[in-house]
């Protein structure tokens, strides 16, 4: 009877520690390290290590940041910048092993690099390129209905030969191609500055987005999504169109979808990519019927507005997804100010209302904020300034203090925020938890980490940015 007792006491025991171990009873991370990474805005350190701490079951500090894994919101398909035309000419100006070191320095998973895992390209020129161009660019006059002389040859020299370089590092990045405008020809102004696209092209222009997917594909790079217009409320960039919401209905609808559909091309159809002070703009199209299933979601700037309104579109139409495409680094911008606004916008902002991708605006520049078209951005100032060397701006730690750490497929997750601690947390495939916590008050924050039970103690610089990972 004595050795039955003792053999049910032992069954229970282990029973209810593999029930503590299934996450049945009380949750508890105490012991667990948390590895962190910091910014400040003088510079003192630049998305550099610092010494582990520990979770325990106690918490001295004032301020807590709950994180809650059990509570999860969109998945992530990646953060990075636009891959600019005039980006990819300044890099290919270097050297082989220079010019290697550097892309595996940004697209790689090295402990020196930042892992960018989404990149925006243009689709013909950008305001940033070195000229201006589409893939159909004919004397005034001609036309060609049936895009004969559809050719990605300016692509050819610089862009195309980098990204087969970016994909040999990290082949599951992905890529979105916006245009700044159709070829000439098509529009009512027969300009590269502002006009509309003449409705009798719609079709035409339809066919010139599948003959660019087919094209880029034939050189080993997949366009995983599309924008329909650059900024399509702004006609006065070099090179820029107007478009407004009925007519980008009506070109999806009608068009764009239906030519995808036959071509059985399945690159993703992103709509608006303007300021999210218009959040009626993808609101009306993805009301209309027949437009809104051949729509992956809606991509947004913050050049205007706030970025809560990417979360008015999210309640609106919950079944499609976001993207944040574009914000820019100026010439004129402080390394501090920009830190703060960038990461409490960008990245935890965008994040926050429901964003698959956090991407700043132009990748690389020179020390004069060239290359640009006539007319185009003279005062954007790239992650990086290649002028011989490489100088790592602002840009660069902003991104980084993301892709870095949260890879594609990682689920946002709940976190507090409190008072000028600013936060987005994520848990990624591989089960590690990732915070981003930003101090945006004016003197250092201490605060507990708290997860499952147990708190993890730190302090944060006035003005500083810091990711931690457990």
């Amino acid at each position: 009877m004595k050795s039955i007792l003792v053999l049910v006491a032992v069954m229970s025991l282990s029973f209810n520690c593999d029930k503590r171990k299934a996450g049945g009873g009380t949750p508890n991370t105490a012991g667990a390290e948390v590895n962190w990474w910091l910014t400040t805005g003088n510079q003192t350190s630049l998305l550099q290590k610092q010494p582990v701490f520990t979770f325990n079951n106690g918490g001295t500090a004032v301020l807590t940041i709950d994180v809650d894994s059990t509570q999860t919101y969109q998945t992530i398909d990646g953060f990075g910048y636009t891959f600019t035309e005039g980006s990819a000419y300044l890099i290919n100006k270097y050297g082989a092993a220079a010019k290697n070191n550097l892309l595996q320095e940004l697209f790689g998973t090295a402990d020196n690099a930042i892992g960018v895992n989404y990149l925006r390209i243009g689709m013909g020129a950008t305001d940033l390129s070195t000229k201006v161009y589409s893939y159909n660019d004919l004397p005034n006059g001609e036309t060609d209905i049936a895009l004969s002389k559809f050719s990605l040859a300016q692509d050819t020299v610089d862009v195309i030969p980098l990204l087969q370089q970016v994909l040999a590092i990290n082949p599951n990045i992905k890529i979105m191609a916006t245009p700044w405008s159709a070829p000439t020809w098509m529009k009512d102004n027969n300009n590269t500055v502002g006009g509309r696209l003449k409705t009798q092209y719609y079709s035409v222009y339809a066919q010139y987005f599948v003959k660019y997917i087919q094209a880029m594909k034939a050189k080993g790079i997949t366009i995983d999504a599309v924008t329909i217009q650059n900024e399509p409320l702004h006609g006065g960039n070099n090179p820029s169109m107007l478009m407004n919401a009925a007519e980008q209905a009506d070109f999806i609808k009608n068009h764009l979808g239906p030519a995808f559909r036959e071509s059985n091309i399945t690159t993703k159809i992103v709509l608006y990519d303007h300021n999210c002070d218009r959040p009626d703009y993808p609101i009306a199209v993805l009301n209309d019927a027949a437009a809104k299933p051949f729509v992956d979601g809606s991509a947004f700037h913050l050049y205007a507005g706030d970025v809560a309104a990417m979360s008015t579109v999210h309640d609106a139409h919950p079944d499609k997804n976001l993207y944040f495409t574009e914000q820019w680094t100026g010439a004129s911008g402080s390394f501090d100010g920009d830190l703060k606004w960038h990461v409490r916008n960008v990245i935890i902002g965008t994040m926050r209302n429901w964003s698959k991708v956090a991407l700043n605006w132009n990748l690389a520049n020179d020390g004069s904020y060239n290359p640009h078209t006539p007319g185009g951005c003279d005062q954007c100032k790239g992650a990086l300034t290649l002028d011989g060397g490489v100088i790592r701006n602002v840009s660069y730690y902003i991104i980084g203090h993301a892709s870095k750490f949260v890879p594609a497929g990682s689920k946002r997750i709940a976190s507090t925020q409190t008072g000028n601690l600013y936060t987005v947390a994520f848990l990624r495939p591989d089960g590690k938890k990732v915070l981003i916590a930003l101090n945006d008050g004016t003197t250092t924050l201490r605060f507990n980490i708290k997860y499952k039970g147990s708190n993890a103690n730190t302090s944060l610089p006035a003005g500083a940015v810091a990711t931690y990972v457990w």
